[in-house]
């Protein structure tokens, strides 16, 4: 089955109506230069121990620094590390050097046919891919969070090549998220404000998400 992966989660309340609702993994975003969802790391810290073991969890990190992405981890313990922004080779082996038991998902922004081989030669480091939307090429980054999609057909042919899981992720809603399956064939896909409702996590919406890739 598809994995479903809720982020922008603000309190232990959406955490556990995300998990109720199907969620396997959970999505909290640090500082981010732009885009909705942020908390602040003490929050985000408060929350992650009180998640069920099995429910994966992921920081959501505009850091590229080794240094300052272990302080993060040091302070909210996440199961995952989800690396917004480029991220070299060499620093996710001494990440993964420092940090043996956490996952590294490096987000690959798909922006045209270039991110194809950008995504498989960072998949050669990390655990995981995930594709969304952003662009870290603008003067104030956008990281993600944007709630547009991008070429699936690119994401496809990711997919196909990619030796590690891929999430899919940008601009997924219950109306377009079996499509975006059928077409991509993701290991997971990830959504915030598809499920959303002015800001805050909306059962029915969540629900019909879940329905649709469950389907």
């Amino acid at each position: 089955m598809t994995q479903i992966k809720i982020c922008c989660i603000a309190s232990i309340d959406e955490a556990r109506l995300a998990i109720r609702c199907g969620a396997s993994a959970l999505g909290f975003v640090s500082a981010m230069p732009s885009g909705p969802g942020v908390i602040s790391e003490e929050q985000i810290a408060e929350i992650i121990p009180l998640i069920p073991e099995g429910i994966a969890t992921f920081l959501l990190t505009s850091k590229t620094d080794v240094a300052g992405i272990v302080k993060q981890y040091e302070k909210c313990r996440p199961s995952v590390f989800q690396l917004c922004d480029r991220v070299t080779p060499e620093d996710h082996r001494e990440l993964k050097a420092k940090l043996p038991d956490v996952k590294l998902v490096q987000v690959i922004h798909v922006l045209g046919e270039a991110s194809i081989d950008e995504a498989l030669e960072q998949s050669k480091t990390i655990d995981a891919l995930l594709l969304d939307s952003g662009n870290p090429n603008l003067a104030t980054k956008s990281l993600g969070g944007t709630g547009r999609s991008h070429n699936w057909n690119i994401s496809s042919e990711i997919v196909r090549q990619s030796s590690v899981p891929v999430y899919l992720a940008g601009g997924l809603t219950p109306e377009n998220v079996a499509d975006a399956v059928k077409t991509v064939q993701p290991y997971g896909v990830d959504v915030c404000s598809g499920v959303r409702t002015a800001g805050k996590l909306a059962w029915e919406k969540l629900e019909r998400f879940v329905e649709q890739v469950s389907n």
